[in-house]
């Protein structure tokens, strides 16, 4: 597996760089304001941002809790250690699941700022070319049966490998111009043995997504069930 560079850059500064790329300056607001240019900004949970960095187009993502506990804590995490930290957990699973051929966005880099008991914490991938949330394409466009089951062999094709996405639903699954399906935001996700129990977890979590969100139909399920039961060798992702 290829590996990402610590650099301490003051004491509770860390700076986790992937393939050479990711400087401590990306991180930066001021310099970002200066030398970066926001082309827009990714659904979901927190504060992420299109950059377009020098030659790089990056998705900037901020951690932030989620329920009932972001009232009263927003950003911040118990301090146990920099491999503990979110982005160093995310990053080292990313480049696993890229390196066993996985449809993921590279990733770029990770900052890490410790205050006490306490730290904040960012991380940047690379941001996939002409690509649309599923929530965004089921708003503009009709989704075809060919492209449901690609859907569904995608995921089964991460199942496959052990990777239970505790946070599957419609704004984590990227469509590109050429209709690659990608699995994105892997924040707490985890490698783990194949089992249909937390298989079928995944699953009722993007099934409730498409529901809440109003895109839920019979039949679009049954095509990404139908896509998602093919035997692996007729998967095409």
């Amino acid at each position: 597996m290829t590996a990402f560079h610590t650099h301490t850059l003051a004491p509770g500064h860390f700076l986790l760089s992937c393939d050479g790329h990711g400087e401590a300056r990306w991180f930066d607001p001021s310099w970002r304001q200066q030398h970066a240019v926001q082309q827009g900004e990714a659904l979901g949970r927190g504060n992420s941002q299109i950059l377009r960095i020098g030659d790089t187009t990056v998705v900037l993502r901020h951690y932030l809790r989620g329920g009932i506990i972001a009232r009263l804590n927003r950003d911040k995490y118990l301090w146990q250690g920099l491999k503990d930290t979110r982005p160093y957990r995310e990053l080292t699973l990313l480049l696993k699941l890229r390196d066993m051929g996985l449809s993921v966005p590279n990733p770029v880099a990770g900052r890490v700022l410790r205050r006490g008991f306490w730290y904040t914490a960012d991380i940047m991938t690379e941001y996939i070319a002409d690509s649309l949330t599923l929530d965004q394409w089921l708003m503009s466009r009709q989704i075809s049966m060919d492209l449901w089951q690609r859907i569904g062999a995608t995921i089964a094709t991460f199942h496959r490998a052990g990777l239970d996405h505790v946070d599957l639903n419609i704004r984590n699954i990227l469509i590109d111009s050429h209709k690659q399906v990608y699995l994105i935001d892997f924040d707490r996700c985890q490698l783990r043995d194949p089992d249909s129990h937390w298989q079928h977890g995944n699953l009722e979590r993007l099934s409730r997504s498409l529901y809440k969100l109003g895109h839920y139909t019979p039949w679009q399920w049954q095509q990404l069930m139908h896509g998602y039961r093919q035997p692996a060798s007729l998967h095409r992702t």
